[in-house]
């Protein structure tokens, strides 16, 4: 299936295979960035060309996605069993029900950082588990660690994306499929018991969780944490992705209060009460002021060696 997306200052309509974005600007790899787990995700291959391919488990089933920029228009492609459904949702995967009108840069740095992303929009997928599960995987580890184990984990249970898709694209496991996963398989992919756990009791009440990509973001993230494992950070970071939030800025984060203190007020000491009180003037879009921030490389000098990766598949 095919369509072809052109941006105009209207609402979003799909007339035909053809999607107008509220912006005369688009940047794709800032649109569906987020979704990107790693350089190496088995899920998000960006192409030398640009294009993007992503692979999905929709409510229909596997989908793969392959989206062009041309200038101001987006050309997308999408295959397999939850293609129709894809289709359907591709304006907001694309930004298009985001608005972002509403930020008023009250900073110098934002301001700047505006006037340079002006095709920033956030994403909304309306599926919740393809970012909790990656996201569960994040908790309290270092970056590299948690993609090296979504990596294997997807390679190892998830399926080949439909279509004509790269080598090595792969949609992620089922629910059915992540709550099977047994024991050692989680330590052979260096996720300990607690995560796993948590992943799993995710899984068992799937259906329910991904309703949550219909709620308000706050209502959604109260369902979200009614899992035990799931806190404010895990809920956050979902949402942000599923519902496409606009305020539902990560908290309990072990960098972002000091990079977000460090860049409006050069406080590099800065905890959450901190940041969320240096982050109250863009309240309903405190999300998307913090992504800026995080745009704009201002971070502070790094006083200390990165953590170094912990691995428990030799214990």
């Amino acid at each position: 299936m095919a369509a072809r997306f052109a941006p105009r200052p209207t609402r979003t309509t799909t007339r035909g295979g053809h999607l107008d974005v509220p912006s005369e600007h688009l940047d794709l790899g800032l649109i569906l960035g987020p979704l990107r787990r790693g350089p190496h995700d088995p899920t998000f291959q960006v192409a030398p060309g640009g294009e993007i391919w992503r692979a999905t488990r929709t409510p229909e089933g596997p989908a793969t996605l392959r989206a062009r920029a041309h200038g101001t228009e987006v050309s997308a492609d999408t295959w397999g069993p939850g293609a129709a459904w894809l289709d359907e949702n591709l304006p907001a995967l694309l930004g298009a029900e985001d608005d972002p009108t509403p930020f008023v840069p009250r900073h110098k740095l934002l301001l700047a950082t505006h006037r340079r992303r002006p095709g920033l929009r956030l994403t909304r997928t309306g599926l919740v588990l393809e970012s909790l599960i990656p996201s569960i995987l994040e908790q309290k580890v270092t970056t590299t660690e948690a993609y090296g184990s979504w990596r294997r984990l997807v390679r190892q249970y998830g399926e080949p994306a439909p279509g004509p898709a790269p080598e090595g694209l792969h949609v992620m496991p089922d629910a059915r499929t992540w709550a099977r996963i047994p024991s050692w398989e989680w330590h052979r992919a260096n996720v300990d018991d607690k995560r796993a756990a948590t992943i799993v009791r995710a899984a068992r009440v799937a259906p329910r969780l991904e309703e949550a990509a219909l709620m308000p973001p706050r209502e959604a993230r109260g369902r979200l944490e009614l899992i035990p494992g799931i806190g404010p950070w895990t809920s956050a970071e979902t949402v942000q992705r599923s519902n496409g939030a606009p305020d539902e800025v990560t908290t309990g984060d072990l960098h972002l209060p000091g990079i977000v203190g460090w860049a409006l007020a050069g406080d590099r000491t800065a905890d959450d009460a901190t940041m969320l009180e240096l982050l109250a003037p863009y309240e309903g879009q405190r999300h998307r002021a913090a992504r800026l921030i995080l745009l704009s490389g201002r971070t502070p000098p790094r006083r200390a060696p990165r953590f170094a990766p912990n691995d428990i598949r030799a214990l």
